[in-house]
């Protein structure tokens, strides 16, 4: 009953992920875009754009950003009612960025030490799931016996003895298949939440960070004069993305779909953040990062005191 409630509230959670993110267009519903930065612009902005250049943008295609607080004017509250997405994730995320950055002078520095906050907080879990890792990891050859041994047989009786076979090896080691589903479930939401705040918040896709524009994507960036920024934040990307999915890598090792899994996962998140801004790819970065050197310790861990 307990992981039902559990489900059932991921399953509301994800529903309200719709994204309120609306794309500024022209009279011919083409997308407008910065001619400075090549920056596709938003509409719904939840603050006034700092930069002039992109203000005089937002005049003339009659967004009324007169009426918008200035950024670091910003509150939770600023702006009329969204709805609940909106309301509990995205500004809320898009103030904390703004004040964090304010501090710390950098709007990039911001978004990674709040991602660095949020693998904290969600330690507990994504721990958990390195540990099941490393556990699944010690179990596979037993699996691979019993799947040996049941190869080819499609019949219901062969099929239920081959799966308390399989339960057997998970009670033994203490797997919990699902484990590793949880963060999953979690971070999507917070994922689109930080592509949400990102967009909408002028003074967070005007900011920089080591020649990168938070709001550019690498698409446009590799056009202008810091293109190597933006290769190198690919190339991080995907080095980071491959190396997370091989540590976490639990399948037969033997399979060679298994094997290609995390590359071919790697080259599906790549291409995704080709056209994704690159403070979310910071963010993607600074998440992989963690979770790196998260299951590394956990696996430290198990060496030298047989358990995590």
């Amino acid at each position: 009953m307990k992981r039902k409630k559990i489900w059932i509230l991921l399953v509301l959670l994800l529903m309200l992920t719709t994204g309120c993110t609306r794309t500024l267009t022209d009279s011919k519903n083409q997308a407008v875009k910065n001619e400075q930065t090549g920056q596709t612009l938003t509409k719904n902005i939840l603050c006034k754009p700092t930069n002039k250049k992109t203000q005089e943008i937002y005049k003339k295609y009659k967004v009324n950003i007169d009426k918008l607080p200035e950024c670091k004017d910003f509150k939770i509250t600023s702006g009329k009612y969204e709805g609940l997405w909106t309301s509990f994730f995205v500004k809320p995320l898009a103030y904390i960025l703004i004040k964090l950055g304010e501090i710390v002078k950098n709007y990039g520095i911001s978004v990674i030490i709040i991602s660095l906050l949020i693998r904290l907080v969600a330690y507990p879990i994504t721990r958990k799931t390195a540990m099941q890792s490393e556990i699944l990891k010690k179990a596979q050859p037993e699996l691979n016996r019993i799947q040996k041994k049941y190869q080819g047989k499609q019949d219901q009786e062969s099929m239920i003895k081959q799966n308390q076979e399989i339960m057997a090896v998970y009670q033994k080691y203490k797997i919990n298949p699902m484990s590793g589903c949880l963060f999953a479930f979690i971070q999507l939401p917070i994922f689109i939440a930080f592509f949400e705040a990102i967009q909408r918040t002028p003074v967070i896709f005007e900011g920089e960070l080591l020649k990168l524009q938070l709001g550019t994507t690498p698409s446009v960036g590799i056009t202008s004069s810091t293109f190597y920024a933006y290769i190198i934040l690919m190339i991080i990307i995907a080095a980071s993305t491959f190396f997370s999915f091989k540590m976490n890598a639990t399948g037969n090792v033997e399979d060679p779909t298994m094997k290609m899994m995390p590359t071919m996962m790697s080259v599906m998140i790549v291409v995704t953040a080709i056209f994704m801004p690159a403070g979310l790819g910071i963010y993607w970065v600074t998440s992989n990062l963690f979770t790196i050197v998260q299951n590394i310790l956990v696996k430290r861990s198990r060496e030298v005191n047989g358990k995590a």
